[in-house]
Parts: C-alpha cells; structure tokens; sequence
C-alpha cells in the first residue's frame, strides 16, 4: 500500500493525458512527475522501481507511472545519445523543458491548476505542433514523432518546428535510428486519422526520402487520367491511405496500401504515363522496404500480396480460371481467408479512393464467389480415388498426381462458375 509522499513533495500529471483531456479526447495512459523527491523517498513510500536510465516508479496500487522530476544533456549521437539528471532540486519547469511539443508539455498539479510554461494550451487552440526549445533538434526520433502527431490531429508545423527538421535531416542523424524504431513510429503514424499528414511532414523536411526513398519516388510521377483523376502517384497513394484509416482497416491492409504501387517510381519517364509491369516490380521494392524496416510477417505478406495482384483484382470481372487460382494460391486463401479479406480491404482503398469512384467495390464480391467455388471442390475425395486408380494398376499415387487432379478439379469448377456468371450476365 502507497504511503503519503512527504511534504514538500509534489505530484503532478503530465504529458499526453494533460493534452488529451483538453481536446476533450478519451484518456488512456497517465504519466506523473515527482517533484522533491529522491528514489528512497518513493522507495520509503511503497513505490517499485522500474527505470534503468532514469528514475520511474510504479505505484503499489493503480501501478501507473511516477517518474522523478529530471534534465537531459546530450551525451552523443542519435536518438539513444542523452544523459539524465534528476534530484530533488530540478523544478516542474525544468522537466516539462525537456520534451518534445509544447502540447505534450503541460501539467495538471493535484488541485486542479494547468501549469502551463510554455503556451501548450495556446497551441492546441491554434492546432499548432510547435517545439519546446532548440534542445528538440537533439533528437532525431522527434522527425518522425512530430510527422505521427501530425497525423494524428491533422495540426500544422510550426514555421520554426519545420526550420528544425530540415536541420535534423540534413545533419544526417535519421541514419542513427534503429531500423525497428522506424517502423514502429511510422506504424503508429498509418494507425491515425489521417496517415497522408504523416507523409506531408516528412517529405516537407526531406526525411521520406531518407527514411522511404521508394514512396518519395512516387511523387510526380503521372498516372492515365482515365483511371486516375487525382494524377499524382504519389497524392494517389496519401488518398488511399486515408480511405484506408476512414474504414478502419487494421495495420497490415494500411502498410499494404502505402507500399502498393512502389513498382510505378521505376518506370521510365518516357513511358509515362503509363506503368506496364509495375506490379511484379513493386512487389520485390515492397519486401525491400519490408526487410529493412524489419516489417512484421503480417504487414510484409499482405504488402507483397497488394503489390502484386491489386491490378488483377481490379479487373475481376476478366479473370481467367488459372489466374484465379494463382492469385487464391497466392494469397492462401483457403487456410487463411483473413489475408484475402485484408487484400481485398487495399485494392478498395486503392480504387474506391480515387474521385468520383463511388462506394461499391465489386471485384471482392467476386474473390469470395471464387474462394467459395474453390472450397466447395471436394480434395480428399479427388486424394482417394487418385489413389485408388493407382492401386489398380500398379504404382502408387504420388503427392504430385494428386495436387494435378485436385487443381485440374479446382480449375473446371472456376471455368463452370465463369460460364454461369456470364450467362447470369447475358440474361439481366
């Protein structure tokens, strides 16, 4: 049980639950500063330490987070590079000095008083992402923190924020942060309201091409008119991304859509434009970008998949039977019809986002009536008569004779349920 933290300690909440409750947004994580303190004092009073590069305290009971009031000083280089210092003599202010925007540094004391040093509140009115001190530029992680608040509140740079990320980018310190940091930043900032704004930041300071170089290619680069309106590769894909984050769609389908038509930044300008054969290459780009940012299997699977095969869903309508096949094989649809769902989910964002294109996107009606023609082919059955015929005369069926019956079943049933649809279609 927690004992009272003695006088002339004092508690305050701070950060994220500070900003949240003045957006009239739901609170989630609490964060406290401890300031007065020292770690026997917390230790004394029934709190567990949990810091190992600083002072933080879990309290017995709500286990919520209670760090000692500190200063950072840069020891070196990156976002790993800072010293800390905390005692009992650093002031509210002095912590709050540290952070990153002025949004995120307000503090509401145990009375209810905002303390506020540093037009925190100001900003959120304005909806304004403004750094604290020149001391941000430290931090080259804050590049990629200010581009996910950004997507996050749909807030504008501030003009000296922005001076300060160029600056970070052209000091080359993105290159010190670890390739996993990267992806969970940038998964953080797909998981917002509006990724595009994510993307806004980050080229606007030049660090898309450091940390993206195959998304930053697709900006100006043409696309046909008669299929998109919106031109722009590049605007194409911030579009499809925010349909994605309309709808809701989980982490997977939205890296999907980001990395979808990377195969269309290698095509020649002369050819522009259009883009014949982007697919297969912006397949292999995608695991590229993937196996870089260590991208989880899920994301790395559905990206490739989207890649590849979102023109041929496009075009559902036109599929022949083997390519049906081949695009269900693909996408392991019969044991994992989850990753279909979500690859259908991407090739929506990306053609139901273009102007003018409606709500309805047929072609996944059609993958389904596929999957369900494919599934109702009866493959055991088809395992034991192959082996029963071979039994009767002579040798014994090998596993290669009976995947060929069970596709070549598979393929007559696609061919019967393309013949009905075309006669459904002839009759309406």
């Amino acid at each position: 049980m927690a004992r009272p933290l003695p006088q002339p300690v004092r508690v305050y909440r701070v950060g994220g639950s500070v900003r949240d409750e003045l957006l009239g947004r739901p609170v989630a994580d609490r964060d406290y500063v401890v300031v007065g303190a020292t770690p026997q004092i917390m230790v004394a009073s029934g709190f567990r330490p949990v810091g190992r590069d600083f002072p933080v305290f879990l309290h017995p009971e709500t286990h919520e987070e209670y760090a000692l009031a500190r200063t950072e000083r840069k020891s070196g280089t990156g976002y790993r590079g800072f010293a800390f210092f905390a005692s009992p003599e650093v002031t509210l202010e002095d912590d709050l000095a540290r952070r990153d925007l002025t949004i995120n540094a307000m503090a509401r004391a145990d009375d209810g008083t905002l303390v506020d040093p540093y037009g925190g509140e100001r900003d959120l009115r304005q909806g304004v992402l403004r750094h604290v001190s020149p001391a941000f530029a430290e931090d080259p992680l804050r590049v990629l923190r200010v581009a996910r608040f950004a997507a996050r509140f749909g807030f504008a740079v501030a003009p000296e924020t922005a001076a300060l990320l160029r600056a970070i980018v052209a000091g080359g310190e993105l290159a010190t942060i670890a390739p996993e940091r990267v992806w969970t930043e940038l998964a953080k900032g797909l998981g917002e309201a509006r990724p595009s704004r994510m993307l806004d930041v980050l080229r606007a300071c030049g660090a898309l091409a450091v940390l993206l170089p195959e998304v930053d290619a697709l900006f100006g680069v043409p696309q046909p008119a008669a299929h998109h309106p919106e031109i722009d590769t590049g605007v194409h894909v911030m579009q499809a991304l925010d349909h994605a984050a309309a709808h809701g769609y989980a982490l997977p389908v939205r890296y999907a859509v980001l990395v979808h038509d990377l195969g269309k930044g290698l095509t020649p300008p002369a050819q522009w434009p259009s883009h014949h054969g982007h697919e297969a290459a912006g397949a292999r780009l995608a695991d590229r970008v993937s196996a870089r940012l260590r991208v989880p299997a899920d994301c790395r699977d559905v990206a490739r998949l989207a890649a590849r095969w979102h023109g041929h869903v496009h075009r559902a309508a036109e599929l022949r039977p083997a390519t049906w096949l081949r695009l269900l094989d693909a996408a392991d649809a019969l044991r994992r019809p989850e990753r279909l769902a979500q690859l259908l989910q991407a090739c929506a964002a990306d053609m139901l986002s273009r102007p003018g294109a409606g709500s309805d996107y047929a072609p996944a009606r059609l993958a389904y009536e596929a999957l369900e023609t494919v599934r109702g082919v009866d493959a055991g059955a088809i395992a034991t008569r192959v082996i029963a015929r071979a039994a009767a005369s002579g040798p014994a069926a090998g596993g290669d004779a009976i995947a060929g019956a069970i596709r070549a079943a598979r393929l007559r049933a696609l061919a019967a349920w393309r013949r009905s649809r075309a006669r459904d279609a002839s009759r309406a």
